[in-house]
């Protein structure tokens, strides 16, 4: 792939800043802007959301933008994401849910494990954190996943490292880079890339990355960290008290079935490319994300509640209490996509273009390492992928549907870069697998480290050959 040229203004970029502020006083905004977020997450502990809301003012005060312009330019960008992405975040805690309460990820697990050797045990895991990670919020996957960690090592006698690094090493492969992640929606909402293109590439990155950071780097994560499962972080299980659970197949078919319907949809786009032509339209239709994942919903109360034994109320229930852990996540993405509006609309995409002109740098490259410093200052790898995805979005202007896709992953992978005491994540590994700090950064530290450094690899070997 070429390096930066200076294009015409894309779609998305400012025709008409908001303020006429020179390169070093934008400059100078954007590192206030983003050093208000640190320190307000970082020292004070404050949610996100306000932190964002709070940092987006700021840039567009340093940068000298009118105080209502700059409040506009939040207001929408925070509309615009959560209109683009905010109904596709909840449609996928909706399937999770119904995947974890159901007993559908558990079945999954069992039937998985079953017939895993020694040997392959942690291939295992990897396989099984993959499947259930794509529907799956990270936080939701950990807790899911701990328990059966846990026991595996327990009772095959395992090191805990050697079957639980590739078990976080496929829930994070998946959240920093496959659709319908949070993080990855809003890139994609803001670089305008197709989600179909996105989640086929994605995917393809994905399997490398997680077979080297996750039972490859497994090995030596057991040498370094030899330590035994801690005997009371055992919760019970999901499907504990239900008396059935859904097959093995059906459910693996539930999760699956809308990446076949938006692949598909990608497949065809690529043999039809004929806006015209019936099947195309049927294909845009259906394999459109929002009816991707609502057929999968619909589906999956099928396939994985009744099967379960649900009631209509429990159902109900289940949806309810899906949508109630997610307003912060949804408040945090839509303020993520006003900062960068915010940033749009100040200038500081042309900025970046301007002084990039005579770099020779891949610009995939650049997204990777703007968002790695964005994850290393707030410890967020979605507020880091929304935030470089409004920073790089300008150049994305000349790029094919396949690199438009690439910048995407490009950022993804850099997001989750070096997971350390400022994410939430790092402590909740640390707390589940009884780590001491120095343990956890030798472990998981390292671990997101690798899929960040090789996912962005393979996205530049892509570039190459695409």
């Amino acid at each position: 792939m070429s390096t930066i040229d200076l294009p015409a203004l894309a779609a998305g970029t400012p025709v008409a800043p908001i303020t006429s502020a020179g390169h070093a006083q934008l400059g100078l905004a954007v590192l206030v802007g983003i050093g208000v977020i640190v320190l307000l997450i970082g020292r004070f502990k404050l949610h996100a959301f306000l932190a964002l809301t709070i940092g987006s003012l700021v840039l567009g005060a340093v940068a000298a933008a009118p105080l209502d312009k700059a409040i506009a330019s939040f207001t929408s960008g925070l509309g615009s994401t959560v209109a683009g992405v905010g109904v596709l975040i909840a449609l996928g805690a909706i399937l999770g849910k119904l995947l974890a309460d159901s007993g559908g990820a558990d079945q999954i697990v069992d039937t998985i494990l079953a017939r895993a050797s020694d040997r392959t045990m942690p291939w295992a895991m990897a396989l099984i954190a993959g499947v259930i990670g794509l529907p799956l919020f990270f936080e939701v996957g950990v807790v899911l996943l701990i328990p059966v960690v846990l026991l595996v090592a327990k009772r095959g006698n395992h090191s805990l490292m050697r079957v639980g690094i590739p078990a976080l090493a496929g829930l994070s492969v998946m959240h920093g880079l496959v659709p319908p992640h949070p993080g990855p929606l809003a890139a994609i909402d803001a670089i305008h890339a197709d989600l179909g293109v996105v989640l086929a590439l994605g995917v393809l990155v994905a399997i490398p990355t997680l077979a080297i950071a996750g039972p490859l780097f497994g090995r030596y994560a057991a040498r370094w960290v030899d330590i035994a499962p801690p005997q009371d972080l055992v919760p019970e299980r999901s499907s504990a008290d239900l008396e059935r659970r859904p097959g093995f197949a059906v459910t693996v078919g539930t999760v699956l079935l809308p990446v076949v319907l938006m692949l598909g949809k990608a497949l065809v786009d690529i043999v039809v490319d004929d806006p015209a032509d019936r099947v195309q339209r049927v294909a845009d239709v259906v394999g459109s994300p929002l009816i991707a994942l609502l057929s999968a919903v619909i589906v999956a109360m099928f396939t994985l509640g009744r099967a379960a034994g649900f009631t209509r109320d429990r159902l109900s229930t289940t949806v309810e209490k899906a949508l109630l852990p997610i307003a912060g996540i949804l408040l945090i993405v839509g303020a993520g996509g006003g900062f960068k509006q915010t940033l749009v609309d100040v200038g500081v995409g042309r900025m970046i273009l301007d002084i990039s002109e005579d770099w020779s740098i891949s610009p995939l490259l650049l997204a990777w390492l703007i968002a790695v410093a964005i994850r290393l200052a707030t410890g967020s790898a979605t507020v880091a992928t929304i935030s470089a995805a409004g920073l790089v979005a300008p150049l994305a202007a000349d790029m094919s549907s396949t690199h438009t896709a690439l910048l995407v992953l490009a950022v993804g992978a850099g997001s989750l870069f070096f997971s350390h005491l400022n994410d939430a994540g790092f402590w909740l590994v640390k707390e589940y697998f009884g780590m001491s700090v120095g343990q956890t950064v030798k472990t998981w530290s390292l671990m997101e480290t690798i899929i960040s450094v090789v996912a962005g690899g393979f996205v530049l070997l892509l570039s190459l050959v695409l």
